[in-house]
Order: structure tokens, then C-alpha cells, then sequence
């Protein structure tokens, strides 16, 4: 294990998860929420992240294997769970505000899509087992790729923490804004997700 490795890994592991990137996500999703309970939504998906990412860099492409899911598989499912998610972004909260209705005060989006496919999305996930892989089975350069992964998820929480002071910059105009527009690009990304696993399959 080197110091090379190390870098890779952290690089890897930043790129994939990019914690800036999920903060307007989870303004978005965590809309009309207060404080505590947001607080309480960032760090329940991060634990539930970080379990997901350390089973699968432990146990590797064998638990998909164990249940026949491949990997293209996982991507595509994961496209498809994601386009849900940005097809409510774009039009569910519109349609509340038409009828004068509110949003579900029991919404809980720390599990899905949160933790997952947002923060342990089929890249990560991937990137966690193609990681520990070129570990070689040493058990030190696991537990450090694990190690990694976990300073990368505080770093996401702490993120996810800075969201309500964005939240207030933006202005309720610019957060209305935001989330259209993620829904636009989380539908792209969702659609990236499939395409990438039918690619996986060698079908195209």
C-alpha cells in the first residue's frame, strides 16, 4: 500500500460521492423541514451510506453475485428508482401548491434517495469493490480504502450540515429554481444510470 494509492482512493472516492454537489439535492428534498429534523436526515443517510459502502467493500462483487445481480443490473435499477425521484422533483410539489395542499410532514428522504442511490450510488459502490480489489486481499489496504470512506462520508455530512444557510441565501424564489432544475439534471443523471448498464451488458 502507498501513498499513491492512498490519494487515488480519497480522489476517487471525492469525485464519486461529491459531498458539494449533494447539498442542493438535499435542500431540495428536505424542503419546509426544520433544523434538527434535517440535521437528523443528514446523518441517519450517511450511516446508512457508510454501512452500504463498507458491506460492499468488505464482501465485494460477491453479494451481488451471491443473489445473480451484475453490476449493469444495479446500475440500471438504480437509473430507474433515481428518474423517480426527479420525476417528483419536477411535478409533485408543483401539483400541492395548485391544490393547496402540503407535503407529507412524515417524508423521510434520508434512506431513498439519500443514502442511496445518491451518496452510495451504483459509482460508489462500484468504485468501493474496484478499491479493495487492487488491495490485492491485503487487509491493511482495506481497512484503509474503508478508512478513506469513512473520513469522505463526515466530510458529506458536514456538507449536508451547511445546507440551511445556503438554503436562506437562495431565497425560497431560488430554491424553487434549484429544484426544478435538479430535477432536470437528476433525470439526465438518472438516464446515464441505465444507459451505462445497458453499455455493461454489451447490448449497446
Amino acid at each position: 500500500m502507498t501513498s499513491g494509492f492512498l490519494i487515488t482512493t480519497f480522489a476517487t472516492l471525492f469525485v464519486v460521492i461529491d459531498p458539494p454537489g449533494l447539498v442542493p439535492l438535499f435542500i431540495a428534498l428536505t424542503q419546509g423541514m426544520g433544523p434538527v429534523q434535517r440535521r437528523a436526515m443528514a446523518l441517519r443517510a450517511c450511516i446508512i451510506a457508510t454501512a452500504l459502502l463498507a458491506l460492499f467493500g468488505i464482501a465485494g462483487a460477491s453479494v451481488l453475485g451471491f443473489i445473480g445481480i451484475s453490476m449493469p443490473a444495479f446500475r440500471i435499477a438504480g437509473g430507474l428508482l433515481l428518474f423517480m425521484t426527479a420525476f417528483d422533483m419536477l411535478f409533485e410539489r408543483r401539483t400541492q401548491r395548485r391544490e393547496g395542499q402540503h407535503a407529507d410532514p412524515d417524508h423521510d428522504p434520508s434512506v431513498f434517495p439519500l443514502a442511496t442511490p445518491l451518496i452510495a450510488g451504483p459509482g460508489a459502490i462500484a468504485s468501493m469493490i474496484l478499491l479493495t480489489g487492487q488491495a490485492g486481499g491485503d487487509w491493511l489496504g482495506t481497512l484503509a480504502v474503508l478508512g478513506l470512506m469513512a473520513v469522505m462520508m463526515l466530510a458529506t455530512y458536514l456538507f449536508l450540515l451547511a445546507a440551511p444557510p445556503i438554503e436562506r441565501l437562495m431565497g425560497r424564489t431560488g430554491v424553487v429554481v434549484i429544484t426544478r432544475l435538479l430535477g432536470m439534471l437528476l433525470a439526465a443523471l438518472s438516464v446515464q444510470f441505465v444507459i451505462d448498464g445497458i453499455r455493461g451488458t454489451g447490448l449497446i
